[in-house]
């Protein structure tokens, strides 16, 4: 098995207990109008351009027999500033956990463990569940971090040692409007967790004038019923990538461009 990732971040403390290791997986089936993670919205690798720093050189375009610039139309590695970078890398099961092993002593020292992120984890199933059972089969702890929209949910769900799941609307048709998809398999799912055993933890983004409104977490509150509960405040720099993949951010202000 195979899984494409876009990020590996080290020494994260807000993706589970301790310090962390967080995995980006790379595809969504969500398009949350405020994603701060564009580069995780698509499973394919994609260029990333500091356009805003580029000479024009035009160096990167020049035609070369670089198996990127035969993928992309352009050689990452002959800007001179480096300001191409290809978000996205192939691993097989062995490779990702001969890597995320070699941090097995930093992560003993801080009680933390690995968090499986995204993009969406539940896209790679398969893969995390048995990767998560090797890790845990050494002794470090699991987490995935999930939007719950997905088959398979508790199967994911069981491979792991802690579930962090977000609930960002309540309101079906509210729902569809910002993220793309109904919430009727995430809320499903979520009751689905809500009756097991499994350590959870469930979060909202507030987002200012969607998700933020007193009538949209106080529907929340009353589904969640007491269960633990993190609001998040919004990231001022969600927009700060899009331009570097060529989209645009359709979130600003409350409003959707």
């Amino acid at each position: 098995m195979t899984a494409t990732v876009f990020d590996i971040k080290e020494f994260s403390i807000h993706d589970g207990p301790g310090g962390r290791v967080t995995v980006f997986f790379k595809g969504c089936p969500l398009r949350c109008v405020w994603c701060h993670n564009p580069e995780g919205l698509t499973k394919a690798p994609q260029l990333m351009t500091k356009e805003s720093l580029c000479k024009k050189c035009f160096l990167c375009k020049k035609s070369s027999d670089s198996e990127l610039f035969k993928l992309y139309g352009r050689d990452p590695d002959a800007c001179p500033e480096g300001l191409i970078t290809v978000s996205g890398r192939e691993y097989t099961e062995d490779a990702l956990f001969s890597k995320l092993i070699g941090y097995r002593d930093m992560l003993s020292l801080t009680k933390g463990g690995v968090t499986f992120s995204g993009g969406e984890p539940l896209l790679y199933t398969d893969f995390i569940c048995s990767l998560s059972k090797r890790l845990r089969a050494e002794g470090i702890h699991t987490a995935v971090e999930t939007s719950g929209y997905g088959k398979d949910f508790e199967k994911l769900c069981d491979s792991v040692d802690l579930v962090i799941m977000d609930i960002k609307l309540m309101d079906c048709e509210l729902h569809k409007k910002y993220t793309g998809v109904s919430n009727e398999l995430i809320l499903k799912n979520a009751g689905r967790l809500m009756d097991s055993s499994k350590e959870r933890l469930f979060r909202t983004p507030l987002i200012p004038g969607i998700t933020d409104t007193v009538e949209n977490l106080s529907g929340i509150e009353r589904f969640l019923k007491g269960q633990p509960w993190e609001k998040l405040p919004y990231n001022e720099l969600a927009g700060a990538k899009y331009p570097m993949l060529g989209m645009k951010y359709k979130y600003e202000k409350g409003e959707i461009q």
